[in-house]
């Protein structure tokens, strides 16, 4: 192997690295609800799953990508995941079949999300791997440690500083405003210097509010139903 190709190499992991930040987000968004003795299966099997999409997606042509309201469909996607991600999990009656599926709607999540901010990542992974597939996949599978390691690192400050959590909400509606300005059909607007540095904050702010003002109906519903079980209400 020439030193071109691990130039090449080194170019695919710290590409990966910069654009899995939200990635890294994502992932201990969805694995905070869980057991702590799920929350690393979930973390390992997310970023597994979601480099094999990666690799995928990259093969995918540029062409595909550009087709038109592609990104501003993802963009609406990642604004739900977001705002889904700040709601309260289901409570658990603690059987084994209610866990696992806990942890397989987890992992769901981090394959959807990460499909959807994928959109602009691959493109710059595919012009660091010049075609090389075997490099592409060696590169990826490089990053997935990294990946673990940030989302592991995520989740303990979500559990100390509960504060990180509704931060990590809005940045994935931060993202999905930069998507929605990215999409091809959205030109014209790109162009005013005013919407371009409003529309991701506007998504952020969006995907906080609604999840936080959501959470609490379904939290005070949940008082409620409890309430009139212990017969403190008819």
């Amino acid at each position: 192997m020439d030193s071109q190709f691990w130039l090449g190499l080194l170019e695919i992991i710290g590409v990966n690295i910069v654009l899995s930040g939200d990635n890294a987000v994502v992932i201990a968004l969805a694995a905070r609800s869980l057991p702590q003795r799920q929350q690393r299966a979930a973390i390992v099997i997310g970023s597994g799953a979601a480099i094999v999409l990666r690799v995928i997606l990259t093969t995918v042509t540029a062409s595909v990508l550009a087709l038109p309201y592609l990104k501003l469909v993802g963009a609406l996607l990642l604004l739900w995941i977001g705002i889904q991600l700040l709601l309260p999990g289901d409570e658990d009656d603690g059987s084994a079949a209610q866990a696992a599926g806990h942890l397989m709607a987890a992992v769901r999540t981090i394959l959807f999300a990460d499909l959807v901010m994928s959109l602009d990542n691959v493109i710059a992974v595919a012009a660091a791997a010049h075609g090389d597939l075997v490099l592409l996949i060696l590169g990826l599978a490089i990053s997935i440690p990294l990946i673990v390691f940030g989302s592991t690192l995520i989740l303990k400050l979500m559990d100390r500083f509960p504060g990180v959590i509704k931060l990590g909400a809005g940045l994935l509606g931060y993202v999905a405003g930069e998507m929605l300005l990215s999409d091809p059909m959205l030109d014209a607007y790109r162009q005013a210097a005013i919407v371009h540095g409003l529309v991701p904050w506007v998504g952020a702010g969006l995907v906080i509010a609604m999840g936080t003002w959501m959470a609490a109906r379904i939290n005070a519903k949940r008082r409620r139903q409890k309430a009139v079980a212990a017969g403190e209400i008819r």
